[in-house]
């Protein structure tokens, strides 16, 4: 989102859009959680993996999560109608593309490209409220985040191959089993990494930019080398020290050039 927002202002915004750009990120953020958790609540239950999660082990109440998830988009709701008229008019999207993410893994193993496209939002959204209008550099960003994000969901996914198919759960991994879901995941981070060079090139930036997607090159590198389908005790490395770093990576990248 904050990506968005420095390529869309050239600089950095007005303290007012970057509070507001703030608070919509919170709350679609903290909204999607809560609808995850709440939809998830029996499947989680039966995961030994999820079974420890708040809901299922009792340390919240389904009304609280409940009551959590209708603040969030109110919160959502009011920081668009704040930003301009283009980003109230599309908040209701997002809502349901957040709402709908957790219901997807019941019927199709594209359950990856939905929660990709749930994340595309954010740079898209970040533009937007500055901008107030359409572009291409914000939707060659959307295009690689809904691919990167896609790409590591895919090895996410991987753990609970046997969960899945033993309840009729979706996913790439069940569907196509753990050496395609790799290579699968494989290619949607070229494709994540290329859509970073057209970033760059419809906005004009320069060579700290060209460094860092040598480093996200890198990473994404590493965390293809330290998982194997017959090994994945390295996820957590993989799914936040990478990803982490790769975030961080691309915001400072992107201040550096802009600021």
């Amino acid at each position: 989102a904050y990506a968005g927002m420095l390529l869309a202002q050239r600089g950095l915004p007005s303290l007012q859009v970057c509070f507001w750009v703030t608070l919509a990120m919170f709350g679609a953020r903290t909204a999607g959680m809560a609808a995850n958790r709440w939809i998830d609540w029996k499947i989680d239950a039966a995961n030994p993996r999820t079974a420890q999660r708040s809901l299922p082990a009792g340390k919240v109440s389904g009304s609280s999560v409940l009551l959590l998830l209708g603040a969030s988009l109110g919160l959502l709701a009011l920081a668009a109608h704040q930003l301009n008229p283009l980003c109230y008019q599309l908040w209701p999207l997002a809502a349901l593309l957040l709402m709908g993410y957790s219901y997807t893994k019941r019927f199709t193993w594209l359950c990856h490209a939905w929660l990709g496209l749930v994340q595309a939002c954010a740079p898209i959204g970040g533009w937007l409220a500055v901008a107030g209008e359409w572009a291409a550099t914000p939707l060659w960003l959307g295009l690689a985040i809904f691919t990167w994000v896609a790409g590591f969901d895919v090895l996410y996914a991987c753990q609970d191959l046997d969960h899945d198919r033993k309840v009729g759960l979706s996913s790439i991994p069940a569907r196509f089993g753990i050496q395609k879901a790799f290579r699968i995941s494989e290619g949607l981070h070229v494709v994540a990494w290329l859509s970073l060079l057209a970033v760059g090139g419809c906005a004009g930036l320069g060579l700290v930019y060209a460094l860092a997607l040598g480093a996200i090159a890198a990473l994404l590198y590493y965390e293809h080398r330290i998982l194997r389908p017959d090994d994945l005790s390295q996820m957590q490395r993989a799914f936040f020290q990478a990803n982490v770093g790769i975030s961080l990576t691309l915001l400072g990248a992107l201040l550096w050039e802009l600021l």
